[in-house]
């Protein structure tokens, strides 16, 4: 009797154990460019965690083209928190009931705690003399990009690409002209941010990648300095990096509590900081001063000035049947 009373408390410590690991382990969803910034954040989140609660925690991580991945996580896939790049896809995850209805209350800033705006990386030295946006319809100038309907990065490429006309003074219809030509010089459309670096660099496709301007930091981390150089234009757009916990995840696994601490830290200072080292736009403005020399001043403009809101801008471009299938035709 004994052994086996030794036996079944064996079972239930290992149980026990095994329960308490599941609530202190989370998935982070994030979209394909935030990899190396994530690598670093969680390293400081599970170190600051650690020294205010006494507790270890783990944090994996699941990157791919933003789209892509809040479609995993209305399939199933048991992320504990999403950290994107547009909120449409957290919008998306709403409307199915996997994250907060009112997401964008629970965090400050309108749960997006950094910003970035889009830009383009040329090769070493950059032969083609590319500096604004017109240089990106010349005939001689092929484009790497991402597919719109598949990555957060494509879609606010594509609107940077509009709003930049826009911005100059231009109307709808010198938007759309624009932004047509510009497609008509694109080789192929990357599936994410990432993959599009990789065409850029791996199998050197294109003469010029639009891109977040944090996918500088990437690139020099990934192929070594000197590879590329960072095109600042004229004029581009606030993205934003929206995020929020995933009710139904932490509901079951009990890790509300560790969720909402690990995206609070991204409004630290600490956690703007290791943002602003990524190229990435903190919210804090010290911090955000402190890397002036980083952060180029650019005529930026949001997505509400010229399309309303992200929502409207995905219901007129990208849906099926939207601008962007009317305009992009390859092959033609």
């Amino acid at each position: 009797m004994k052994t086996s009373l030794r036996l079944a408390l064996s079972a239930l410590a290992l149980a026990t154990a095994g329960a308490c690991h599941a609530q202190t382990s989370l998935l982070n969803v994030s979209y394909d460019v935030a990899r190396e910034f994530y690598k670093d954040f969680n390293t400081a989140f599970i170190a600051d965690y650690k020294k205010k609660t006494g507790k270890d925690i783990k944090v994996d991580q699941s990157h791919a083209g933003s789209s892509a991945q809040a479609r995993a996580v209305a399939d199933g896939l048991a992320a504990d928190v999403v950290t994107m790049n547009t909120t449409t896809d957290i919008d998306f995850l709403a409307d199915k009931g996997v994250v907060a209805k009112e997401w964008r209350s629970k965090f400050p800033n309108g749960a997006s705690p950094t910003t970035s705006t889009m830009l383009f990386l040329v090769r070493n030295g950059n032969p083609k003399n590319i500096k604004d946006w017109d240089d990106l319809i010349r005939p001689d100038v092929k484009v790497v990009v991402v597919n719109p309907k598949t990555g957060g990065n494509g879609r606010m490429a594509y609107l940077a690409a509009w709003g930049q006309v826009r911005a100059k003074g231009g109307t709808d219809a010198q938007a759309a002209e624009f932004v047509s030509k510009l497609y008509q010089n694109v080789p192929a459309l990357a599936r994410g941010g990432r993959d599009a670096t990789g065409m850029f660099l791996q199998r050197n496709l294109g003469d010029v990648l639009v891109t977040f301007e944090s996918e500088v930091v990437s690139v020099e981390n990934e192929f070594g300095k000197g590879k590329v150089d960072a095109v600042h234009p004229s004029a581009s757009i606030v993205t934003e990096n929206p995020v929020a916990v995933v009710e139904r995840t932490v509901q079951k696994k009990g890790t509300a509590a560790e969720a909402k601490a690990y995206l609070d830290f991204l409004y630290s200072p600490e956690g703007q900081e290791i943002a602003a080292k990524h190229n990435i736009r903190p919210r804090n403005e010290s911090i955000l001063k402190a890397h002036a020399n980083v952060f180029k001043p650019i005529k930026l403009f949001t997505v509400d000035q010229y399309f309303g809101s992200l929502a409207e801008a995905q219901k007129v471009h990208f849906n099926d049947g939207g601008q962007f299938d009317k305009l992009y035709q390859p092959g033609k």
